[in-house]
């Protein structure tokens, strides 16, 4: 029996994170399984045939069907209210598979300034080479989204909220704008998850994860996911599997297992999260916070209408510049310095040098990367413990 038999589009998200995706075996496991397998076998060469041309369903090889994998995709799938995913090998793989399903040469990319350095990199530096063009606009001025709109553009792409700066876009908005020049959006949804934020529900076409991230949860494997209809998922599902950035069985077990308890973990980061930035704002040693959650944040509004909650990644300027910023994240002991997020272990890193350290000094600039920002990404530890490995360095600069 399958657990999504029956009932599925009535379920709530908790009971969806719990019971989608997985179709039993004759073993009637209640766990779902892992199928740590290359290859599938066929009970004649007719059947072979048969599965190889599409005739009929079933595996074929793990490159592009997998039993484990597809479990993962239906899940994630379910939360945000798509039609369908594809599971790729890394958050960067998917926003590639996507690049290479849907655009072509003389196409153009409307971007976000306030991206991941690697995202950036990724357009900037290889798209680019195969005819693609790609422009930047400020995060939330809208009309600067529809004035650098041309002919040629195909996709827009954003991350809200932004890394590290909690930046917000209005997604329905947005979605207008792109629906009204024939282009699509696509919208990182990695901070917030579907347990926060439905990007599909308010108007755009693809969500983009890096699994790495929450929807693990604990830092254990490295995957990424497209979500959307079934149109765009088709050629985004061919390009993987031609070109074989595939999600490995193990990988989407550990994520499949994330999702369920996706909520619950969300709900607890943003509780910290938010305690945490009100902490800092009150330290002399630091200069801002930026987290949508906080009311001094321009977009605090925008933010709660469109999300269910803020996340857990702050912004934090501090005194001293990248002197400062730098003997902060020194003095802590129990923090882990690292460019990773999304983890029940509070992480700490500097933008400028890590996550967007291959950004040109102007392109750093532009997106409000300076040598005074650290980035925050707050885990489930106790709060006070938290604040005391901060405190040690910000009371140091006080």
């Amino acid at each position: 029996m399958s657990d999504n038999s029956t009932g599925q589009d009535q379920w709530g998200i908790d009971t969806r994170a719990i019971r989608t995706g997985h179709e039993r075996t004759g073993e009637q496991e209640h766990g779902e399984p892992i199928f740590p397998t290359s290859s599938f076998v066929y009970g004649s060469a007719a059947e072979a045939e048969r599965k190889f041309s599409g005739e009929e369903p079933g595996n074929i090889y793990s490159r592009f069907t997998n039993p484990s994998v597809r479990t993962f995709e239906q899940r994630l799938a379910a939360l945000e209210g798509g039609e369908r995913c594809v599971a790729t090998s890394s958050g960067m793989a998917a926003i590639l598979a996507m690049a290479l399903a849907l655009l072509k040469t003389g196409d153009e990319i409307l971007a976000s300034r306030s991206l991941f350095g690697s995202t950036i990199s990724l357009f900037d530096k290889y798209l680019a080479r195969f005819g693609i063009t790609i422009r930047y606009v400020e995060l939330a001025n809208l009309e600067a989204w529809e004035a650098a709109i041309t002919p040629q553009t195909r996709l827009l792409f954003a991350e809200t909220p932004s890394n590290p700066l909690s930046e917000i876009v209005d997604i329905p908005a947005l979605a207008d704008i792109a629906h009204r020049h024939d282009a699509w959006l696509a919208i990182d949804n990695c901070f917030l998850t579907p347990a926060l934020q439905r990007p599909l529900a308010l108007g755009a076409d693809l969500v983009i994860h890096s699994a790495t991230k929450y929807l693990d949860g604990q830092g254990r494997a490295i995957g990424g996911a497209v979500v959307g209809r079934n149109k765009e998922l088709e050629e985004v599902f061919g390009a993987v599997r031609t070109c074989g950035p595939c999600m490995s069985p193990f990988n989407a077990w550990i994520f499949t297992k994330g999702l369920e308890t996706l909520r619950l973990r969300m709900k607890a980061h943003c509780e910290q999260a938010l305690a945490l930035a009100l902490w800092l704002e009150d330290q002399p040693a630091v200069r801002k916070v930026h987290y949508s959650g906080l009311e001094s944040h321009p977009q605090h509004e925008l933010a709660r209408r469109q999300q269910d909650g803020f996340g857990a990644v702050l912004g934090v300027e501090i005194v001293g510049g990248r002197e400062g910023a730098w003997s902060v994240i020194d003095a802590t002991r129990m923090l882990s310095i690292t460019g990773n997020l999304g983890d029940v272990k509070t992480t700490i890193t500097h933008p400028a040098t890590t996550t967007h350290g291959k950004m040109t000094d102007e392109q750093k600039a532009v997106a409000g990367i300076s040598e005074d920002l650290i980035r925050l990404s707050v885990g489930l530890e106790d709060l006070e413990d938290i604040k005391n490995d901060l405190a040690t360095g910000l009371n140091a600069l006080a």
